[in-house]
This record gives structure tokens, sequence and C-alpha cells, in this order.
């Protein structure tokens, strides 16, 4: 513990945002990151407990405690490899993670928690500046052959864990791209895609060969899911030619609000709209782009996919942007006592609220209305929790005017036709049926076919899909070697 008392004499420091008229302009992150002095003196309000909570707070269990001594120390180097040794990209998570780390930091019991997410934001980003984020090509090659399906976060932890011991893997992505959610999900605002194309570098120095364009099995007719696949590989031949494969797919299949109307022209999904600015971003150009230029907008769902939905909108230049949320508006402070150390349900305003947005609780869509085929509005009631059911409350009915609607009502499950190409049960969610045991873990029914993240335990965050990657490239080591020395 470096300052005893540093709780007691330091308050806890945000990271900063660049003006709002200033990052409307532009597609670039606006995080302002703590400098050397601010880390260090966040890193003081560490109070080094004797049960670090925050640890068992943060799915990958960071060594909180460790790294934010060492960089009260100035010992960023060694900071660096505590942080490595636990999470892959704590570039990713160091940026998008929502932090339940810092919500079970018993600092938060009564008082500001350490900025742990900050912390780790200055950690990584000085370890790139000074060249300390290197290749670990494994020293002796095992001869076995892995398959990996699905580059986001979990695909490619899993990926970066199996090479550097030995294995040979093949990571394989139906998008043009590796990312996954992280590439054509989030936009570029909250995570440059230059972070994930560092790491996809360093994936393949440490001998990691990357197939993009390629769509294991085949995706339903009229499917929504974004797939810019050039070939198509079957199930079979993946376990013809390898060794072990692990399905690392994402939760892709949105949620749907069939109301009257709802074919309508003006109604997308989130992942119909979010991907393509990501592709023109990325230099790319995109016939018909689906833009917010001018018009009214309407995000139905609250969640962070739905924030992002408003930020992209702004920064097309929306006349308005409305945010529609079904539950009601929740506190603006927890009632710690009782939550504690769980992750909390208060108001969350996200940096995208704050660029202007109009936010509606408690509100349900009735009907989409519209001339002529095209979206000219939608009709809402408020609704209200009576006798454990969600019922409308009369005279709240209302008309928006809306040119575009955005349903970000999150994601149920994943594209079925993977798991049914290699034959993999499914849950009643429809997710990869695998548990996470010890022994066996993410084994789904299949031999030599495993599964893990979003593919296997439904929409979750990236911060969690990194912990099923490494523990799933674990169970995968295991299989193959008969042990593992990997860390679960």
């Amino acid at each position: 513990m470096g300052k005893i008392t540093g709780f007691m004499e330091f308050e806890r420091v945000e990271e900063g945002y660049k003006p709002v008229p200033e990052r409307l302009k532009s597609y670039k992150e606006f995080v302002i990151g703590l400098n050397d002095a601010q880390a260090k003196q966040q890193a003081a309000r560490c109070m080094d407990c004797g049960t670090p909570f925050c640890t068992s707070g943060c799915p990958v269990n960071n060594i909180i405690p460790d790294f934010n001594d060492l960089v009260l120390r100035g010992d960023w180097k060694n900071a660096i490899d505590v942080l490595h040794s636990t999470n892959n990209f704590p570039e990713f998570t160091g940026r998008i993670c929502p932090a339940p780390c810092e919500a079970a930091c018993v600092l938060n019991v009564n008082d500001d928690a350490v900025g742990i997410k900050s912390i780790e934001h200055a950690i990584i980003d000085r370890a790139w500046s000074e060249g300390w984020v290197t290749p670990r090509p494994a020293e002796h090659k095992t001869g076995k052959k892995v398959a990996v399906v699905g580059s986001g976060p979990a695909g490619m932890a899993a990926a970066q864990q199996l090479a550097r011991v030995g294995h040979d893997v093949t990571l394989f992505e139906k998008n043009d791209r590796v990312g996954g959610l992280l590439r054509y999900g989030i936009p570029d605002f909250k995570l440059e895609k230059s972070h994930i194309d560092r790491r996809v570098q360093q994936l393949q120095k440490e001998g990691v060969t990357i197939r993009t364009g390629v769509l294991v099995g085949e995706l339903p007719k009229g499917s929504k899911v974004t797939n810019w696949a050039k070939e198509t590989i079957s199930a079979t031949q993946l376990q013809q030619d390898f060794d072990a494969v692990l399905l690392t797919g994402g939760a892709e299949q949105s949620r749907d609000l069939p109301v009257p109307g709802r074919n309508l022209d003006g109604i997308y999904f989130a992942m119909e709209f979010l991907p393509q600015q990501n592709k023109v971003n990325a230099g790319d150009k995109v016939k018909g782009q689906l833009r917010a230029t001018d018009k009214h907008v309407i995000v139905i769902g609250g969640g962070d996919t739905g924030s992002d939905c408003v930020g992209t909108s702004n920064r097309h230049g929306a006349a308005s942007v409305t945010q529609f949320e079904v539950m009601p508006q929740p506190p603006a402070e927890e009632n710690r006592p009782l939550t504690w150390p769980n992750w909390p349900m208060k108001l969350r305003t996200s940096s995208s609220h704050e660029e202007g947005c109009t936010r509606e609780f408690a509100i349900s869509t009735q009907e989409f209305i519209g001339d002529k085929g095209k979206l000219t509005g939608l009709k809402t009631v408020h609704i209200e929790l009576k006798d454990g059911k969600m019922v409308e409350i009369a005279g709240t009915e209302k008309t928006y005017q809306a040119d575009l609607v955005l349903l970000a009502m999150g994601f149920v499950n994943p594209v079925a036709t993977v798991l049914e190409a290699f034959g993999v049960d499914q849950d009643g969610r429809g997710n990869a049926k695998a548990s996470t045991e010890f022994t066996g873990g993410y084994a789904t029914n299949v031999s030599k076919v495993f599964a893990a993240g979003d593919i296997r335990r439904g929409q979750s965050l990236v911060v969690w899909a990194i912990r099923e990657g490494r523990q799933a490239a674990r169970a995968v080591d295991e299989f193959l070697m008969g042990f593992s020395d990997l860390p679960r």
C-alpha cells in the first residue's frame, strides 16, 4: 500500500472530454486520459483491501491493488505485466468496459470509487507508447491445429492464448475485417479501430493465421446479420482439418419490435445502421448508406447500443434525437448499503446523451405510422409496473414525428445456423449449451467442438468475452495435451 491515507487526502479525478462542438465534427476518440501525475494520485486512493472486492467484481479478475501500487511507485513496466497477466486487451476494456470493478471498490461504500478504469487506460497507453507490447511467439510447437470461429474479443483472446502455447491457430471471420462487435458494433469515437489493428498484427506475429470473409456454415435467407463473406466453409470440413474447433461468435440476432407498421421504410436495427458508418470511417464506400442527416430520429432501447446510435446520429447532423426506454427512470444515485458490491441500478448518462438527446422512460411503442410506405412517426403510451405486470397508463398516449427509427433493444441469441451446422445443442435461449466447469469446460455435446463468449452466454460485455476466451483456451489446450499451463 503506497499511501495509507491516500483515500482520505485525494478526490476521484475523472478523465476529460473534448468540447461537444469539437467532437461532433469527428469520429475520433475524444476522451482525455489521465496524465502521469493524475494516475499516480488516483492510484494512491487504493486502500489495498485485505479482501479486494474490485478483483472479484472484475470478470477477468484483474489484480487491481497490485497495478495501482506499481503506478503509484512509477513502475509502469511491471504494471503492464501485471495487467496483461489477466487481460489480453486492456486498451479495449480501458475504453469501453462499464467498470464493474469500480462498483465493487470498497471505497465506493460511502465515497467515490477509485478510478480503476482510467488507471488501466493510462497503463496500456503508456505501454504502447514505450514499445512494451510485443509479440510473444511460442518457443515450441505442439503440432496441434485449432480453428477459432469468430474474431471478436473472445476469439481474439482465445487465439492468442492458444498460439502462445504452441498450437497452430486459424482465426475465421465472416466479415471483411477482424474484431466482431468491436469492429462493426462500437463507434470509432468510443474505440478507434487502430487499437484492433495493432492487436491483429501482434496475433499474426505470434503465429495466428487469420482468414476473413469466410462464413462457417451459412446464414438463413433474409438474415439481417451483417455479412461480407466471400467464401463458405462447412462445419464438417473444419472438423476434418483441425484437432479442435472453438466457436466464439457473437449474439447477433437483434430483438425485434413486432407492432403494426413495422414493415414501413425507415425502421432499422441498430446493427444495420452502426456498421455502415464504421466501414465509411475505414475508407470503404457504402452504397445507400443509412444516415440520420436532417432527420427526426427515435432510438428504441436505452442501453449502450442505443447510446451509440444517439452519438452516431448526432454526428450525422440529425434534426432531433429521442431515446426510448421501456423501464422506469432509475434513481440518480444507488442505495449503496443495499447494492454494494454488486452492479447497481442507477441512471447512467453517457457522453452521447450529453451531446444532445431527449430521453423518455417507461414508454412503449404501440404503432409505427407512415405515408405511402414511408415512416412518418409512431404512437406511444407510458406504462407502469402494477401487480408484477407492465400496464398502460390511460391518457398518456402520444404521437412522435420520426423519419428514422433505430431498434436497439438488445440481442436474443447467436445466429442459429452456425450451431446447427455443427450439431451443437442449444439452451432455451438459443445459445450453445456448454458448461464452464473445470473438467471439460466449454465443451459442447459434439466431440472436439467448444464454445465461449456471447455464443455460449448470450449478450454480454467485452470483458466477459475476454474472460471466456481465455478460459476456453485453457480447456482446449487441456483437451489436446492432457494438461495446461494456461491461466484460468
